[in-house]
């Protein structure tokens, strides 16, 4: 791949001139609009009408095409002539855009472990993004995903830092190429990890344990350029984070050298009044956010009138103000809204058949087999008949998941599929042209049926079943359970699933089970009535042709869980990268191990790990070595092997997790070859973040892990000395 021009260039001394002119002839009321964005959603239609005439606002949000036309042409004749950003919610592809392709989720995405397919898909999002119009994408989300009772675990890379730091910083490098759009991490900070998993609640950790698990990501993409943050709803030991003079200013702004700005989320100022009682009124909101380090206010109208009264007051110095504003003036520069250099692709790109063929690829690899007895891939030789069975199996609105045309920025439930949106079941009719396939849905997820027709709808599949060859049972959950408000108690399959599933097996064993779904679910029955599994998260567009494909045979698996499967929702929390110190290990009731841990994934190809070698036995703290070792891929069938490398500090000062990712790479591997694997990793990497908040490797034996699962690992010991 061609590498991106994804970091943004420094401003030139001459732009940063007339940033500094421009500044200067700004008005309080000019300068205090360009830290304002809204949405239609905001005011009355005819209050916000007369704002889009007078051209002053710095930013928009879920205005879609044409629409920003009327928009560009009211900054275009106000007095400076400053013209807005329009953000939008681009979180897998353009998908708030009908017609626009709608890539897997970035929890799907994350069982690629492919950094180079991420930034692809960060590239063909900012060119539909920008053909139509609009300039800036909120995302990627950077929360780690490790309380699965959060709503929103599905726009998560999963529950590992470094994964979601490397796929962060990637899908960055694509939006960003070329200046095409401005990317925006989010939620800073520990967001997702808010008690109990509620959505914008109260995260109870200290600040040493945030730069060890939750900070890491913002600061690789800060590094990776990222022009702009959003901050989180909630709060961190009690204060809201949107109000952490610590967290904005002196860590991401001031230790990070973050240059871009900082936009709160969705009414965050409003919060601090009327749900979080921070603030006694909307002056004092204002005071405590902009001196905190945010640069702009997403859809609290009220802002504008409570930031020129606090600045009026003297509450807010003049030189807070002019920061934001600088930094917001600094980013529309990078995107060339400032000198009339903004470039945008063509409609065409919309869509387009180059993006369909790269979302395929990202649907195969976001693919994780679990579970094979043998009966994978299937011949088609001998499929008389097939019995696709399940309430996802057709189901194209589960399948394409959150954040789209069919929930924002007004949920559009009766919206039409686009003809590319290919389900399970299309997509095993158009593989099988000459095979019989019968589909029964036999329950609901959601919906409310009586019960004389839930009996019709079970009994219905267990007839079609009873006499297939081979049943693929399509089970999950659906856009209800997933997304912001969203949070649950229960992991457990909703509805009749689970009986579905047991009465299926009952009268067929060769049931092909597919989990379509927004994040981990408990799955132990299923696993149990399956002779095959598979996890198929939100897929996309083409999700259901992949499955297909590589039921088949015709596609390899090559997808590693980036997130872990817990037995029950009362096992919770089932990340791998726990401390192992816990009274007896163990919950009375339950398994000690999860369903499934971080890393997993079978594949048609089987590979054989030799030992690991160390270029040293002893190295220096400040020293680095390299890791080696040899895969042979020893299947008749060419694959692509995932291989982690993780290490433990044997006797530390600190408590440390039984085992932390500190590199992967993916590798493909022809039938009978062997690979070589090298990773070179300095030794600080095997430190922890002490009291002071500085990176310590205390001297000692450390143990490495290789594994291509998360669960059988080749090992060796390295000392690192004083």
């Amino acid at each position: 791949m061609k590498k991106s021009n994804a970091k943004p260039a420094k401003i030139s001394p001459e732009l940063e001139k007339k940033i500094e002119e421009l500044i200067g002839k700004m008005t309080l009321n000019e300068k205090v609009n360009q830290m304002l964005q809204l949405s239609y959603h905001a005011l009355p239609a005819e209050e916000f009408n007369k704002k889009v005439e007078a051209g002053l606002q710095g930013s928009y949000l879920h205005v879609l095409g044409p629409e920003t036309g009327r928009y560009n042409d009211g900054a275009a004749s106000s007095r400076l002539g400053i013209m807005p950003m329009f953000g939008i919610d681009a979180v897998h592809g353009h998908a708030l855009l009908h017609g626009a392709t709608v890539f897997p989720s970035q929890l799907a995405m994350a069982c690629s472990f492919d950094e180079e397919l991420v930034e692809k898909i960060g590239l063909a999002t900012a060119k539909e993004v920008a053909a139509d119009g609009l300039d800036w994408v909120f995302s990627p989300v950077l929360c780690i995903g490790r309380d699965l009772r959060w709503g929103r675990v599905d726009e998560t890379f999963g529950e590992d830092t470094l994964v979601v730091s490397r796929l962060g910083a990637a899908i960055i490098r694509g939006y960003q190429t070329d200046g095409l759009v401005a990317a925006c991490a989010k939620h800073y900070l520990a967001y997702g990890e808010a008690t109990g998993g509620r959505d914008a609640y109260d995260t109870e950790i200290t600040e040493r344990k945030a730069r060890e698990s939750f900070l890491p990501p913002f600061r690789a993409v800060v590094d990776a350029g990222c022009m702009t943050f959003m901050t989180a709803y909630g709060s961190i030991d009690g204060i809201p984070v949107m109000i952490s003079r610590r967290y904005l200013r002196e860590i991401l702004k001031d230790e990070f050298g973050f240059d871009g700005f900082v936009v709160t989320d969705w009414a965050n100022f409003q919060a601090l009044v009327k749900r979080q009682y921070i603030a006694k009124d909307e002056t004092e909101a204002a005071k405590l956010g902009v001196l905190a380090g945010n640069d702009m206010s997403m859809n609290t109208p009220e802002f504008e009138r409570g930031c020129t009264e606090a600045v009026e007051r003297g509450d807010i110095p003049m030189e807070f103000i002019d920061d934001a504003v600088r930094r917001i003036l600094r980013v529309k520069a990078r995107l060339g809204l400032l000198d009339g250099t903004r470039k945008r692709p063509d409609r065409s790109v919309i869509g387009c058949a180059e993006h369909e063929k790269l979302n395929y690829r990202a649907a195969l690899e976001s693919c994780v087999l679990l579970e094979n007895n043998g009966i994978l891939p299937l011949d088609r030789k001998k499929l008389g008949k097939v019995a696709v069975i399940g309430p996802n199996a057709d189901d194209w609105r589960a399948q394409i998941g959150d954040w789209t045309f069919l929930s924002h920025p007004s949920p559009n439930p009766d919206a039409e599929p686009n003809d590319v949106n290919v389900t399970v079941l299309s997509g095993l009719r158009a593989a099988l042209p000459d095979t019989e396939i019968v589909y029964e849905p036999g329950c609901v997820i959601e919906k409310e049926i009586s019960d004389e027709e839930s009996d019709r709808m079970m009994h219905a599949a267990i007839a079609a079943a009873r006499d297939a060859d081979v049943v693929v049972l399509v089970l999950g959950d659906d856009l209800a359970e997933n997304g912001e408000t969203k949070d649950r108690s229960d992991l457990t399959l909703y509805g009749r699933q689970n009986e579905l599933a047991r009465r299926i097996s009952a009268v067929c064993q060769n049931v092909v089970t597919v989990m379509v779904t927004g994040k981990p679910l408990v799955l132990g029955e299923v696993k149990k009535c399956s002779a095959a599994l598979l996890q198929c998260f939100n897929g996309g567009d083409l999700g259901g042709k992949a499955v297909a494909a590589l039921l088949l045979g015709d596609e390899n698996f090559s997808g590693k869980l980036p997130i872990s499967f817990p037995y029950s929702t009362g096992t919770l929390p089932c990340y791998y990268n726990q401390y192992d110190y816990w009274h007896d290990g163990r919950y009375m009731d339950a398994p000690t191990t999860n369903l499934y841990y971080f890393g997993r994934g079978l594949s048609y190809s089987e590979f054989e790990y030799g030992d690991v070698k160390l270029s040293s036995d002893k190295i220096s703290a400040d020293g680095e070595f390299a890791v080696t070792v040899d895969i042979k891929n020893v299947s008749e069938r060419d694959g692509v092997e995932v291989v982690q490398l993780y290490f433990r500090d044997l006797v530390c000062s600190r408590l440390t997790p039984v085992r932390t990712l500190i590199d992967f790479a993916r590798v493909e591997i022809p039938a009978g070859e062997t690979k070589t694997v090298t990773f070179r990793v300095p030794a600080s990497s095997l430190g922890f973040v002490s009291e002071k908040y500085d990176n310590v490797v205390e001297p000692g034996d450390f143990r490495l892990f290789v594994s291509g699962d998360g669960e059988h690992f080749k090992t060796a010991t390295l000392t690192v000395t004083e």
